[in-house]
């Protein structure tokens, strides 16, 4: 159990706060990690950097460490020793280069599974080299955070382990956390078509504009013109909230990843109404619709005198699943479009890496923008905002960080190799592509359906 802090402390700012070196900054690991961390080669200084964005569903939370490798430490020690001139000594006498930015995530609803996790790793010390402190926590120590939980459990952090949350703008996260992965970090940005993954280069200089969508319990859409220039042009209640607290109910599962899973092993032919329903197996050719296209739904539940115990939970979260994320990817296009944006990139832990989910969302873009736009996918997806309010620490916008130096160029469509791929098959491709879900509602007149 975490100790309870003193609740006389007062907040005190460093007026020389030690400085974040992101020069060459990359992933650190292989193509099929999720939330991977990101290495920091050339960080010198000793940060006491740990940032929280807290949701209504998840906390995430980024944090920064040394290298674990000792042996590679004591390499880079030598190595600075010898280059600097410094004698033999106390470590502290030189720099010590490198370190990583990691990346977890807790369920807001057993927060105190995160605040042990902070207590554990005194990542709430005022020194988080333990070699390098006596390990006791500064009880006027600030982190940053966002999100509404960063209002909500602002007390719940004091009292537990004496952390004041200095809080940030949620939006401007999200932003600061897409613009710095997207123009720093090789490997981040992908495309997820078919079940294949190809990463994508991004010219820094040719970034803006873009749509950046959040799915997290709701779905945010901002509309992003620069580092600090963005605006919420739209939204949706329906998000990973709906998908899980439907799921929950319908299917009795336990958390949402188990719900994911179970997706897996459904086939929504037994929910959906489909064309072929109404047509007698039939296509309706006249407006290119095939048989196989979904016209509602969960639309079989209307037409069969069943409970919802004689429907398979794989089935009803799959249909879930895709219901949601046909949807996202339509509204996420039509405000694309609003706006002349040809580039959208979706982040959010909704998606979770799920190559279903992300299928689903690229099939609506590339049906609604008839190929012109594609859906572009982030590895560290779920955690823009954690990151965008580590990065505030240092108030510098990424030009100040040297970009040009950053960004790794890399060839288009460099190739995925390996890992499983998650989500059911889809089948063929032409019962895919006319997987159209009644042309998403819009121009699709079914008898018996639209009315």
């Amino acid at each position: 159990m975490a100790p309870t802090a003193p609740a006389n402390s007062s907040i005190r700012r460093s007026s020389s706060r030690p400085q974040l070196d992101l020069s060459k900054a990359e992933i650190q690991g292989n193509v099929e990690d999720k939330d991977p961390s990101i290495l920091l080669p050339n960080q010198s200084h000793d940060i006491s950097h740990l940032a929280l964005d807290i949701g209504g569903s998840l906390i995430k939370l980024v944090y920064f460490s040394r290298h674990e490798d000792k042996s590679s430490d004591d390499k880079r020690i030598r190595r600075a020793k010898d280059r600097l001139g410094f004698p033999n000594g106390n470590r502290r006498s030189y720099p010590i280069l490198g370190g990583r930015l990691h990346f977890l995530k807790f369920e807001t609803s057993k927060i105190n599974e995160c605040l042990e996790f902070i207590h554990s790793k005194q990542l709430h010390c005022s020194g988080w080299e333990s070699h390098y402190s006596d390990g006791v926590a500064d009880q006027n120590a600030i982190i940053k955070a966002t999100g509404g939980g960063a209002y909500k459990f602002a007390d719940l952090f004091k009292e537990r382990l004496g952390l004041s949350l200095d809080k940030e703008d949620e939006m401007g996260c999200l932003v600061a956390g897409a613009n710095f992965l997207l123009k720093a970090i090789r490997h981040e940005a992908f495309t997820h078509i078919e079940g294949q993954k190809e990463f994508v280069q991004i010219d820094p200089n040719d970034l803006f504009p873009y749509l950046l969508v959040n799915i997290g319990s709701g779905v945010s859409m901002i509309k992003v013109d620069g580092d600090g220039k963005f605006e919420r042009v739209s939204g949706t209640n329906v998000g990973g909230g709906t998908y899980w607290g439907l799921g929950r109910l319908l299917t009795k599962c336990e958390s949402f990843d188990e719900l994911l899973e179970l997706s897996q092993k459904g086939d929504n032919r037994n929910t959906d109404m489909l064309v072929g329903d109404i047509y007698g197996g039939v296509d309706y050719s006249k407006i290119g619709l095939s048989a196989s296209t979904i016209a509602s739904s969960f639309g079989k539940a209307t037409t069969e005198k069943k409970e919802l115990e004689d429907y398979r939970p794989e089935d009803i979260s799959l249909s879930l699943l895709r219901m949601i994320s046909y949807n996202i990817g339509q509204i996420s296009y039509l405000n694309a479009l609003r706006f002349g944006l040809k580039r959208i990139f979706f982040g959010g832990f909704f998606i979770r890496g799920h190559a279903y989910t992300m299928d689903a969302i690229s099939f609506a873009i590339h049906y609604w923008s008839t190929g012109a736009t594609q859906a572009m996918f982030l590895r560290h997806e779920g955690f823009l905002g954690a990151l965008g309010a580590f990065m505030s620490y240092e108030k510098h916008g990424l030009d100040d960080l040297m970009v040009h130096q950053l960004v790794e160029r890399f060839p288009m469509g460099a190739p995925y190799t390996g890992g499983k791929i998650h989500g059911p098959p889809l089948r063929n491709l032409n019962e895919k592509a006319s997987e159209r879900i009644g042309k998403f509602d819009v121009c699709c007149h079914v008898p018996g359906i639209n009315g």
